[in-house]
């Protein structure tokens, strides 16, 4: 099935966005939905993990208590929004489905199914 990510752009340090990321052929909350990023010259690091069914939600230490991720179930589609954004938060962000098992949901390659990334970028 596809994901189609957006909602990404250029904002101010302490401002906020929200990605979105549309599903279609099949349902979200039958999968763990998960946030990546990738800074330039970096590798690709998870941001937060929803469970199957959203059983639990997880975020990184780097995010937590700024990013939200949620899963609206009838538009079928999953949001990461962002709220006090710093520079060192500007990358591509992606979307990715699949089942990975709980050990290995931090890990991009356990993903099946991926949203074109969306560039965000935190600058004055």
């Amino acid at each position: 099935f596809q994901l189609q990510a957006f909602g990404g752009g250029l904002v101010r340090p302490g401002g906020s966005l929200r990605l979105s990321c549309a599903a279609s052929g099949v349902s979200l909350n039958s999968y763990t939905v998960a946030w990546f990023r990738q800074a330039s010259g970096k590798e690709r690091d998870w941001v937060s993990v929803r469970r199957r069914g959203g059983t639990q939600t997880y975020y990184s230490d780097s995010v937590k208590g700024r990013f939200t991720l949620s899963v609206d179930n009838a538009k079928n589609t999953a949001y990461l929004q962002m709220n006090s954004l710093k520079p060192d938060d500007t990358a591509v962000y992606y979307c990715a489905t699949g089942s990975p098992i709980l050990s290995a949901q931090w890990e991009y390659r356990n993903y099946r199914s991926w949203g074109q990334g969306t560039q965000i970028t935190v600058s004055s």
